[in-house]
């Protein structure tokens, strides 16, 4: 299912951060945790993401995207996202 709302990008983007970088659990990542400045994300999970978000949501992500503005949050990506569909 494609979430249409901004509250959905959120819990689908938050279960896959949980699932697959290892988040302990939910809680623990809020929508406005700096995921870069926390090590959540790292250079190579910013390409796993990538390819996740373009696979998942039918996007197109071009170098110039890959910017802490649209990739350092839960918010952050939601955002980028939901400008993107």
């Amino acid at each position: 299912m494609v979430p249409t709302t901004l509250p959905e990008l959120r819990a689908q983007l938050t279960e896959f951060f949980v699932e697959t970088y290892y988040v302990a659990s939910p809680d623990e990542l809020q929508p406005d945790t700096p995921l870069l400045e926390t090590g959540i994300l790292d250079s190579t999970g910013v390409l796993e993401l990538v390819a996740h978000l373009e696979e998942r949501y039918g996007i197109s992500i071009g170098d110039e995207d890959i910017v802490p503005e649209n990739m350092n949050s839960i918010d952050r990506l939601s955002a980028f996202i939901a400008s993107r569909r």
